[in-house]
C-alpha cells in the first residue's frame, strides 16, 4: 500500500467533510469551502473525525491515484482551516509592484506595466519588495504565484527578477576577457 495514501487524514474541529454520489468530496471550514470530484473507483470514508482513502486493488494507477487523492483531500482540509500563502520577492532596480483594487500593477524593466488580475478564491498584497498571495486552494495560490514569476524570471547572471522568497539562485560567470 501506499504509506501517504494508507495514513488517515484527521479533521480538525470546525470542519465538516461530505463525500456525496461519485466521490464528489466538499470540505467546509472556517476559511471557506472546496469541492473536488475524486475517482469513483477509489473508496473514500468519513468516520470517527478522520478521512479514509482504500483503493480496489494494487494496479500501477490505483497505486498512484491512491496517496494523491489522500493528499489533495488534506489539502483541502488544511486550506479551510489555515489557508496557503506563498511569497514572492521582487530583486532589481526599478521594479516594483503596487496595488491597484484588487489588482497587481508590476513594473519590471519592460517598457510597459503589467497588470495582473487573480482568479477568485486568491487574493494578492504588496508590502515593499515583497508579494504575497494568499488563498485556501493550494492549487490555485501556487499557480497564481508562478504566472507572477513568470513575468520576470530570476536572471541568471544578476539574478534580477521574480523569484519564490528564500530561492536560491545560481549565478552564472559572466564573460572572462580574453588575452
Amino acid at each position: 500500500m501506499s504509506r501517504i495514501g494508507k495514513k488517515p487524514i484527521d479533521i480538525p474541529k470546525g470542519v465538516e467533510v461530505k463525500v456525496g454520489e461519485g466521490n464528489f468530496v466538499t470540505v467546509k471550514g472556517p476559511k471557506g469551502e472546496l469541492s473536488y470530484k475524486f475517482n469513483p473507483e477509489l473508496k473514500i470514508n468519513v468516520e470517527e473525525n478522520q478521512v479514509k482513502v482504500e483503493r480496489p486493488n494494487d494496479s500501477s494507477f490505483m497505486r498512484a491515484i491512491h496517496g494523491t487523492t489522500r493528499a489533495l483531500i488534506a489539502n483541502m482540509i488544511k486550506g479551510v482551516t489555515e489557508g496557503f500563502t506563498v511569497e514572492l520577492e521582487i530583486v532589481g532596480i526599478g521594479y516594483r509592484a503596487n496595488m491597484k483594487g484588487k489588482a497587481i500593477e508590476l513594473q519590471l524593466g519592460y517598457s510597459h506595466p503589467i497588470h495582473f488580475e487573480p482568479p477568485e478564491g486568491v487574493q494578492i498584497a504588496v508590502e515593499g519588495n515583497i508579494i504575497k498571495v494568499s488563498g485556501i486552494d493550494k492549487q490555485k495560490v501556487g499557480q497564481v504565484a508562478a504566472k507572477i514569476r513568470d513575468f520576470r524570471k530570476p536572471d541568471p547572471y544578476k539574478g534580477k527578477g521574480i523569484r519564490y522568497k528564500g530561492e536560491v539562485i545560481k549565478l552564472k560567470a559572466g564573460k572572462s576577457v580574453g588575452k
